[in-house]
């Protein structure tokens, strides 16, 4: 049996107003249609904050102030094992824009469980949900 691919991951919860910024994964992306927060891979020599704000930056077109860190998880899939590290932030310039994604949008706290998570980020959904609701 072959050792699976370990791919270190970032996650920014981006917090506005309550609501929480959600990005659908698009058709040509593994895990199509599945939601997840906005992030992506940790380049070598990158801190997870740095590849972050450079994610956002790419991804989004938009600038982040990273916060706390929220959860570490890791998840085996069929492509590979993901460890998948969140952090809350805000956004400091710009609104998002989709470029990669196939839709975003700002979910209310408690209503982040309303759309299907990929594996990996939902012990940082139910995690935002306990924080949120406290």
């Amino acid at each position: 049996m072959s050792v699976k691919k370990q791919i270190n991951v970032v996650g920014a919860v981006v917090v506005c107003d309550g609501t929480i910024l959600a990005a659908q994964r698009s058709p040509s992306m593994s895990l199509p249609g599945m939601w997840e927060f906005p992030g992506g891979k940790i380049e070598p020599g990158e801190t997870p904050q740095q590849a972050l704000r450079r994610e956002m930056q790419e991804e989004l077109l938009c600038v982040v102030e990273i916060g706390d860190e929220i959860e570490i998880t890791s998840h085996e899939y069929d492509f590979g094992i993901v460890t998948l590290t969140t952090f809350y932030a805000k956004l400091t310039k710009g609104q998002p824009k989709l470029t990669e994604h196939s839709e975003i949008r700002w979910i209310p706290a408690a209503h982040l469980d309303s759309v299907e998570w990929a594996p990996a980020d939902i012990p940082a959904v139910n995690r935002i949900m306990r924080d949120f609701a406290a």
